[in-house]
């Protein structure tokens, strides 16, 4: 295997994003703010790293002039074969379903100025569920893939390495993943639906390492006014990972969420990423547990669908990190038996942090929009049912619960002049809505919502607030200012310090 180096990291200062020339802001700059550190950001889309010019000893190399010859050659190898690609546009077979099947152990390695182009006729690159294949500094463009699949390991194969590649203007996801999937300095740019669907038809992804990427312009598809409520889009999406490490990524520029763990998620450590201009939240945490996130900085995102929220009327607390039915739990292994968020920046965004739990989605609720998914203490829907999930240890076991969040030590700014916002965006809250569904339903009432705000340990601590912050506790209409938030019977943010300022 050839060595691997860190990607470059490039300092951005506060004052705005640098984009690569395809994919601008959509933000202006934000001014710095005054102990807001500089953050090394991954900028590898603007420059990829250039891959071997001359083919390694024993590789076998591949001709653009010749139609298929990627996949032919790869077919007619043993496994563990390198393959170099030559400078210059690589074509498959025009049928939609000509792709790359490699073999186990396989290298695909690109010549500066490699690209592997679909034409919009051919719907993967790579498939089939060979191991540990290894793919470097190739650019992938112009595939097809239907909505939440993907062109770059199709089937989710365990084991795949994917450095220095450039993965861009795809339908679907530019890239799938599998168990132990390592994600490296690459560029995940422009694709239709998302940069990496991290799902698996069948099991779990575990190890998964999404590392120094630059992921950004995804959803050009704009699936969620498509489809409203589909929750099918982001600049990452993660499905039932279980273990994972996001660290040192330029998140920026997705329409819609940038990074989001949906349904039995565990174990994300989610660090020194620089998230920012994202059409929605940063960040969601669904339905998962077991979470460390620390050392980002988060900036200007969520202003589209915020401010789209807002103008409608809607009281709920969008935020630009957001919990949903996600906490910590000590039985089930991991690094961490919490969620704990502390030491980052996040500055001039959409509102804050945002603990939810809503009351009527349980395993096997109507109202669960993960269907046929039960928690990872019960696992088996038939078991939560009337009457016996009324009763210990069903009671507790069959919800994802927002509990044992620990939020400390994080710097909140907001300039209301920066964001243009004169209310709703300015809120940090922990809430659930009051049970009404079913009529079988044992958390009818303010259960949840006294359990989320007084029991269930969650906890800001030891913040620093610049801004006219806002607190919502218990449900959308007790909105509290700083004094009541830490007072009784809330006592919130203990050695936090509050500083109300409108404008520079």
């Amino acid at each position: 295997m050839l060595p691997v180096a860190l990607p470059t990291l490039v300092v951005l200062a506060a004052t705005g994003c640098t984009c690569p020339p395809d994919a601008p802001a959509k933000a202006a700059g934000t001014p710095s703010v005054s102990g807001a550190p500089s953050t090394p950001v991954a900028r590898v889309c603007a420059k990829p790293a250039a891959g071997p010019v001359k083919a390694p000893a024993g590789a076998v190399t591949v001709d653009p002039a010749v139609v298929g010859d990627l996949a032919a050659k790869t077919k007619s190898s043993p496994p563990n074969t390198t393959f170099w690609l030559r400078p210059g546009k690589h074509r498959l077979d025009p049928d939609r379903y000509a792709q790359v099947i490699p073999k186990t152990g396989d290298r695909y390695l690109g010549a500066p100025g490699a690209v592997l182009d679909g034409r919009k006729k051919n719907q993967y690159a790579f498939g089939g569920t060979a191991r540990n294949v290894t793919l470097r500094y190739l650019t992938v463009r112009g595939f097809v893939a239907p909505q939440n699949e993907g062109v770059v390991n199709h089937d989710s194969a365990d084991g795949w390495v994917i450095e220095y590649a450039t993965i861009q203007h795809n339908s679907g996801a530019g890239l799938m993943a599998g168990a132990r999937q390592r994600v490296r300095a690459s560029c995940l740019r422009g694709n239709g639906q998302y940069g990496m669907n991290a799902y698996k038809n069948k099991g779990r992804i575990g190890g998964l390492v999404v590392e120094g990427n630059e992921i950004v312009g995804n959803n050009t598809g704009d699936w969620e006014r498509r489809n409203p409520g589909c929750g099918c889009t982001g600049g990452v999406k993660f499905w039932a990972v279980d273990g994972a490490d996001v660290r040192g990524n330029w998140v920026h520029d997705n329409r819609g969420t940038g990074l989001w763990a949906d349904t039995n998620n565990n174990d994300f450590r989610i660090e020194n990423n620089v998230i920012e201009a994202n059409d929605g939240a940063a960040l969601i945490y669904e339905t998962s547990y077991n979470a460390v996130i620390r050392n980002n900085a988060i900036r200007r995102n969520n202003w589209v669908e915020g401010r789209r929220a807002a103008d409608r009327g809607d009281t709920f607390p969008f935020a630009t990190v957001y919990l949903s039915e996600s906490g910590g739990e000590p039985r089930i292994p991991a690094r961490t038996g919490k969620i704990e968020i502390y030491r980052n920046v996040l500055e001039n965004n959409w509102s804050g942090i945002t603990l939810w739990e809503n009351a009527d989605r349980f395993c096997n609720s109507p109202a669960n929009t993960s269907s046929g998914d039960c928690t990872l203490l019960v696992r088996d829907t038939d078991r939560c049912v009337k009457r016996a999930i009324a009763t210990a240890p069903l009671y507790a076991d069959c919800r994802w619960k927002t509990q044992r969040v620990d939020i400390h030590d994080n710097r909140f700014v907001l300039d209301t002049s920066v964001v243009k916002c004169t209310e709703k965006c300015d809120r940090m809250a922990v809430l659930a809505n009051y049970g009404t569904y079913p009529d079988w339903s044992p958390y009818q009432g303010e259960r949840v919502a006294e359990a989320i705000t007084r029991d269930q340990h969650n906890r800001w601590h030891d913040n620093v607030y610049l801004g006219p912050w806002k607190f919502i506790a218990h449900d959308p209409s007790r909105v509290l200012d700083f004094g009541q938030w830490q007072g009784t019977p809330y006592r919130q943010d203990a050695g936090s310090t509050f500083r109300a300022r409108d404008g520079g």
